[in-house]
């Protein structure tokens, strides 16, 4: 399930030109396409390399992030909380971890296929709900929900819903709780070591 909810965060968010503005459900429906196609010919992401995997996530899933406002709305209250510099690597260290959570996700890939709802929104709406449905050969459907903010011209996503399950809000409480444990900088810690253990297994 975990790797499935990274896949398709990762083919929501993969790199497409911005140099006009696209509607959300257009990018959605855009990027996953391409994402797609890519999976379906690198035969070495299929063969379960993570290395190929992570510089598609790096290359394709990062410039679609808002990972401030991810990394906020995840440590909650806390963040008013941390200094610049604390802010900073919380930042820097969950954008690590998502970015390794979706390159391992990639690698699972098989055959999933996407469906796409009707977008419901107004006139210069600026915060929307993408919604999508995963199909898979053997197993129900699973609902994908894409929260996108408007940056200017272009749309980013701060959150990812799958059955009802915000992402955000699945890491605040697991952040909470270190947080009471060992404040901010024991949050930190524990990410560092996290994402270290990642890349260790990464490199067998």
């Amino acid at each position: 399930m975990k790797r499935l909810i990274g896949f398709m965060a990762a083919v929501l968010m993969s790199s497409v030109s911005l140099a006009q503005e696209v509607a959300p459900d257009v990018l959605v429906r855009n990027v996953t396409s391409e994402v797609l196609d890519i999976l379906r010919k690198d035969k070495e992401i299929q063969s379960g390399s993570t290395k190929k995997a992570v510089e598609l996530v790096e290359v394709k899933v990062l410039p679609h992030f808002n990972f401030q406002r991810m990394t906020a709305q995840a440590v909650g209250k806390a963040w008013r909380q941390a200094s610049p510099a604390q802010q900073s690597a919380l930042a820097e260290e969950f954008r690590t971890l998502l970015v390794r959570t979706y390159s391992n996700a990639l690698t699972a890939y098989k055959n999933q296929t996407v469906d796409f709802k009707p977008l419901k929104m107004a006139v210069g709406e600026t915060d929307v709900t993408v919604r999508t449905e995963i199909r898979q050969p053997g197993a129900k459907p699973i609902g994908i929900d894409y929260a996108l903010e408007k940056n200017n011209a272009s749309w980013k996503v701060y959150d990812v819903v799958i059955a009802d399950v915000s992402m955000v809000t699945s890491y605040r409480d697991q952040f909470r709780q270190e947080i009471g444990n060992d404040g901010i900088d024991g949050l930190i810690k524990s990410l560092q070591a996290k994402n270290k253990a990642g890349e260790a297994v990464a490199k067998k």
